[in-house]
């Protein structure tokens, strides 16, 4: 047991162990973060968990882009701090939130299944009924993301794409108290962990949009270091999910993209394949390279044994195949070569530079 964890002792003289859990404050945040707690309770009842609530970056600048606020740490970076202050002994994140490589000491050590990754349109109430084909030439669709503006324009060029910022709950107040938006779009994971399914109305396919690397899924950072934590929060892993993520985060890694250039992907597990499309766009859409590879990851019981344990793009998962591991990064890496061979790296300077000048 780590020096660092704190011990309650219980009126039945009963010791038992004290897991601090770090999170946003965002009513999102609590909910993700309880629903970790509870499958933790039910694997481990005897386990006492704190829930610590923490206000981060992202959080706090709410009128300005994501995109141009910086990179990827906007939301982890003070539940990290946390961490290292060994205030907190693990952090529930959304994994899309958390960048490829993380700082040297920390590790996601679960990635659990993955709700509906895709993207979906949430109608001002005004609009009830109809889609984003049907909806009134120019009418004004609310995103804070580059990847989703990027891929809508072009599959919607009769409609215009405007920046909103905040949480769930601002965003959906900005659209139903205002007339400013026709509809705006957010992860139908979110809305349906809110609770909030009846907004939705309608569910982006890949065809429309395809998803963010990691969206949908939950993952649990830990202290690398810290032993019998990673093995704890080890079972929480969806082993289709893990491979899934695996490949887009390492295809993402890859092309070097981040928050600031618009990166796509569609995963699919079929037996023992695994399908990768990814696509890279132009900030207005009309430049786009897109392509597909399979790999095999057929699940063996290899389970990485030895003591220095395998790490692929920051997910340690010594309870998976690591030949099924290896592989999945593999094919993030090749077809992100694929890309970048055929003019990837162009298309995300432009536009980068593009959406650091506006």
């Amino acid at each position: 047991m780590s020096g660092n964890v704190s011990i309650s002792q219980e009126g039945n003289g009963k010791v038992s162990r004290v897991i601090r859990m770090g999170t946003r404050k965002s009513q999102l945040a609590r909910i993700q973060t309880d629903s970790v707690a509870s499958r933790l309770k039910e694997l481990y009842p005897d386990v006492h968990l704190e829930i610590v609530a923490m206000s981060t970056i992202g959080d706090k600048i709410l009128d300005t882009a994501l995109s141009k606020i910086g990179e990827k740490s906007l939301f982890t970076k003070e539940l990290e701090n946390a961490l290292e202050r060994n205030e907190v002994d693990i952090v529930v994140h959304s994994l899309k939130d958390l960048p490829t490589s993380l700082p040297s000491g920390f590790t996601i050590g679960a990635i659990l299944q993955r709700e509906n990754p895709h993207d979906a349109v949430v109608l001002h109430p005004k609009n009830a009924g109809l889609t984003l084909d049907s909806l009134p030439e120019k009418s004004v669709i609310g995103t804070s993301s580059l990847r989703r503006a990027a891929q809508l324009k072009k599959r919607f060029p009769q409609l215009e794409f405007e920046n909103i910022r905040g949480n769930l709950n601002t965003r959906l107040k900005k659209l139903d108290e205002k007339d400013d938006y026709a509809a705006i779009i957010l992860a139908a994971a979110g809305l349906k962990r809110m609770g909030w399914e009846n907004r939705i109305s309608q569910i982006l396919s890949p065809e429309d949009c395809m998803y963010a690397v990691g969206q949908g899924a939950l993952a649990v950072e830990v202290r690398a270091q810290d032993r019998d934590i990673l093995e704890m929060v080890s079972v929480l892993h969806h082993p289709d999910t893990v491979l899934r993520c695996i490949s887009e985060r390492a295809f993402l890694k890859q092309l070097e993209g981040g928050c600031s250039v618009p990166v796509a992907v569609h995963t699919e597990v079929k037996g023992s394949m695994l399908y990768l499309t990814g696509a890279v766009y132009s900030l207005d859409g009309a430049d786009c390279l897109k392509d597909t590879m399979q790999m095999c990851v057929e699940i063996d019981n290899e389970v990485s044994e030895s003591a220095q344990e395998c790490v692929h793009v920051a997910v340690t998962a010594n309870n998976i195949s690591s030949s099924a591991l290896d592989a999945a990064e593999k094919l993030g890496m090749d077809l992100a070569n694929v890309l970048l061979n055929k003019g990837a790296k162009d298309i995300l300077t432009t536009a980068r530079k593009l959406n650091d000048a506006r």
